[in-house]
């Protein structure tokens, strides 16, 4: 019964987690993820390949591929001068407009003024295989404040979201799964947030991926160029 009207959708509102901080499950179609995904296959080839960021001299478990900056911890370069020193590919056009899709999709209420134009201009995409973890971290290598928009495809994940003051409690623990949009900027703009679990097994049939997770996190670096 559940199955046959959709009930189980039910279950997973969209809803405001904290000031700022917006979450709406099922916002990409299989279609959408399974294309995004054929896309990260070409992105993680190069010309800068798929690679564990070290931070603090110990690799990171989640591999990382950036679009139009690259990102290593604590700054940001059009070239990625701690693996290749190849320049990254350019920010897709149709990035910057799924972007502002997700932005429209949640209102004022992530940080964007009315009249103001979104422009992201880099992209984290990390995979996350059933090993990976992302301890609980602020994005602050940004000069701009500007909302991120972040995509989840591939295995649900347990996404903690905290407060911004420190790593610990208050926060909240919530399932992010394939297709789901996650907007957070405005008062949660600096929150502390993390993945402490990938839940093998729960990528639906037709995204793409048949195991593991990815997730494109959209950001606005206020840089010149």
């Amino acid at each position: 019964m559940s199955t046959l009207f959709g009930d189980e959708l039910f279950e997973r509102p969209r809803r405001e987690v904290a000031p700022g901080a917006h979450w709406v499950p099922g916002w990409l179609t299989l279609r959408q993820q399974s294309w995004i995904t054929a896309r990260f296959r070409e992105w993680a080839a190069g010309p800068v390949p798929i690679r564990g960021a070290v931070v603090n001299g110990h690799e990171m478990s989640v591999k990382t591929v950036c679009l139009g900056w690259h990102w290593r911890p604590y700054a940001y370069s059009r070239e990625a001068v701690d693996v290749n020193g190849n320049r990254v590919l350019d920010f897709p056009d149709w990035m910057v407009r799924l972007g502002r899709r997700a932005l429209a999709e949640v209102g004022e209420g992530a940080g964007v003024a009315a009249g103001e134009i979104y422009h992201p201009d880099t992209a984290l995409v990390n995979y996350y295989d059933h090993d990976a973890r992302m301890g609980m971290h602020q994005d602050k290598d940004e000069s701009s404040l500007a909302p991120v928009v972040s995509l989840s495809i591939g295995d649900t994940c347990r996404f903690r979201f905290g407060n911004t003051e420190n790593r610990g409690r208050p926060y909240e623990d919530i399932d992010l799964a394939s297709g789901d949009l996650f907007v957070f900027g405005g008062p949660s703009r600096l929150a502390y947030h993390g993945i402490p679990k990938i839940y093998p097994g729960t990528a639906p049939d037709g995204c793409g991926l048949e195991r593991g997770r990815i997730n494109i996190t959209m950001r606005v670096t206020g840089l010149p160029g």
